[in-house]
C-alpha cells in the first residue's frame, strides 16, 4: 500500500468532514464566480440578464467535460495508490495534463465554428445572439486552460490533498472576483468588455489556478515531470482515464444539457421567465455547495479503500454522505421556499423576474436533497471504474423524467411545469442513484 493512500487509514467520518470541508470553501468560492458574474451582468440589462441564462448551461456542460477528466484522473491515481503501484500513479497522473490540453483544443475550436446554430436550436433570438457570441467566443478559445486546470485538480484529489485544491479554487476565484467588476463594468476610465468581460476574468482565473496547481503538485508523491510523460504508455493510460472520464464526464454534462433543452421549452413564455430561471440557477449552483463538495471528496475516499481492498469502508463513507444529503437538501428547500423574493432582488429590480425567480425556488427546491444524492452517487461509482452505471442513472434521470415531464406539463402548467420538472427529475433519480450505488459496492470482484 503506497504511502499517499492515507485514506486507507482512519476514520471514515473524519475523513469525510477533513476531505469536503476544504471541498465546500473551494466550491464555494468557485461558485461565487457565477454569481458575481451574474450579478455584474445584471447591472447591463435584462437582455443580458437574459443571454446569461442561455449560455449558464451550455458553459457547465463543458466544464463538465472537464469535471471528466477530472474524475478520470482521480480515478485511476486514486485505486493505484490503494493498491501500491505509486509509479503507475505518476505516470497517469502526467499524461492527464496532455490529454486534457489536447481535447480542450479540440473541443474548443469545434464550439467556436458551431455557436451560432447551438444558441438558435436552443431558440435564443436575434437580439440576443450578439450577446451569447461575446461571450462565448473566447470562452470556446479558452478550453484547453480549463481542461488543464481540472486535470491537474484531479492528481491533487486523486492523493487526497482537499486543502492544496481549495488553495487552486481559491486562486482562480480571487483572480475572477479583481478582474470581473473592472473587464465587464470598467473602471477608472476604462469602459469595460460588457460580457466578454466575464470570459476574459475566467480564462485569466484558470491560468492563474493551474501555475498554483503546478507549484503545489510538486511537493506530493506524485510531481509533474516531463520524462513521466515520455514513460508513460499512451494507449493504456489514455483507455484507463477515458474509461471514467468519458461516463463521467457526459454523466456531468447530461443535467446542463437537459436545462438546456428546458430553457429551449422555456423561452415560450416570455423573456422574463428564462431571465428569472437563469438568475435563480445561479443561486441554486451556490446554495447546493456543500453537496457538490461531497460529491467531489468521496471518490478519493471510496477509490483508495477500493483498491486497498477494504470495500466496508467504501460502503460506510457512501452510506454516511447520502444521510448529510438528505439533512442538508431538505434544509435548503425550507429556506430557499421562504426567501425566494429576497434573494432575487440580488439579481434584479423586474418585478415579473422576481415573480419567476420566486416561484422557480418555491417548486425546484425540494428535491435538492435527492440531486445531493445523485451525484454523490455518481462519484462512488466513477471511483469504482462504474462509471457506465453513473452515466446511465443520470441519463435516465434527465431523459426519462426531466424533459418528458415538461414537455408534456408545459401547455397546461406554462414555466411552472419546467420547475416541476427538475423536481421531478431530482427526486426520481436520486431514489435510483442509491439504489444503483449500494448494489456496485457490495459486489466487490477482489483485491485490484
Amino acid at each position: 500500500m503506497s504511502e499517499g493512500a492515507k485514506l486507507t487509514r482512519g476514520s471514515i467520518r473524519g475523513h469525510l468532514v477533513t476531505q469536503t470541508l476544504p471541498m465546500i470553501i473551494g466550491v464555494a468560492a468557485i461558485m461565487s464566480v457565477g454569481l458575481i458574474d451574474a450579478y455584474f451582468i445584471g447591472q447591463l440589462g435584462s437582455a443580458e440578464l437574459a443571454a446569461v441564462a442561455f449560455v449558464f448551461p451550455v458553459t457547465i456542460a463543458l466544464s463538465s467535460l472537464g469535471v471528466g477528466v477530472m474524475v478520470g484522473v482521480n480515478s485511476v491515481i486514486a485505486r493505484a495508490l490503494g493498491a501500491g503501484h505509486t509509479e503507475q500513479a505518476a505516470r497517469r497522473a502526467n499524461f492527464g495534463g496532455v490529454f486534457a490540453v489536447v481535447l480542450g483544443a479540440v473541443l474548443g475550436l469545434a464550439l467556436y465554428l458551431l455557436l451560432d446554430p447551438l444558441f438558435r436550436l436552443m431558440q435564443a433570438s436575434d437580439a440576443l445572439l450578439p450577446l451569447i457570441r461575446a461571450y462565448m467566443a473566447p470562452f470556446a478559445l479558452g478550453m484547453p486552460v480549463l481542461l488543464l486546470q481540472m486535470a491537474l485538480n484531479g492528481v491533487l484529489r486523486g492523493q487526497g490533498e482537499a486543502r492544496k485544491t481549495t488553495i487552486v479554487a481559491f486562486t482562480f476565484a480571487i483572480a475572477n472576483w479583481v478582474l470581473d467588476p473592472l473587464l465587464i463594468s470598467g473602471a477608472f476610465g476604462f469602459e469595460g468588455f460588457g460580457m466578454a468581460g466575464a470570459a476574459y476574468a475566467s480564462i485569466a482565473g484558470y491560468a492563474l489556478a493551474i501555475v498554483t496547481a503546478l507549484w503545489l503538485i510538486a511537493s506530493t508523491e506524485l510531481p509533474i515531470r516531463p520524462s513521466l510523460i515520455r514513460q508513460s504508455r499512451f494507449g493504456e493510460s489514455a483507455s484507463a482515464i477515458l474509461r471514467v472520464a468519458g461516463p463521467a464526464a457526459f454523466s456531468n454534462a447530461v443535467n446542463p444539457i437537459g436545462l438546456s433543452i428546458l430553457t429551449a421549452l422555456l423561452a415560450a413564455q416570455g423573456e422574463a421567465a428564462v431571465a428569472g430561471f437563469g438568475a435563480a440557477g445561479r443561486l441554486q449552483s451556490f446554495a447546493v455547495v456543500p453537496l457538490l463538495g461531497l460529491s467531489g471528496s468521496i471518490g478519493a475516499i471510496v477509490g483508495q479503500n477500493w483498491g486497498a481492498g477494504r470495500p466496508d469502508r467504501s460502503r460506510l463513507a457512501m452510506l454516511e454522505a447520502g444521510v448529510f444529503c438528505l439533512a442538508y437538501g431538505i434544509a435548503l428547500a425550507f429556506v430557499l421556499f421562504a426567501a425566494g423574493e429576497w434573494f432575487a432582488r440580488f439579481f434584479t429590480d423586474d418585478p415579473a423576474v422576481i415573480a419567476e425567480f420566486d416561484s422557480y425556488l418555491r417548486i425546484a427546491a425540494w428535491g435538492y436533497a435527492g440531486f445531493g444524492i445523485l451525484i454523490v452517487a455518481n462519484g462512488a461509482l466513477n471511483a469504482v471504474d462504474k462509471a457506465g452505471w453513473a452515466l446511465t442513472q443520470s441519463c435516465a434521470r434527465v431523459f426519462l423524467v426531466m424533459l418528458p415531464f415538461g414537455w408534456l406539463l408545459r401547455p397546461h402548467w406554462g414555466a411552472e411545469a419546467i420547475y416541476a420538472a427538475e423536481l421531478a427529475a431530482n427526486v426520481v433519480g436520486g431514489t435510483i442513484a442509491a439504489l444503483i450505488v449500494w448494489r456496485a459496492l457490495r459486489h466487490f470482484p477482489g483485491k485490484q
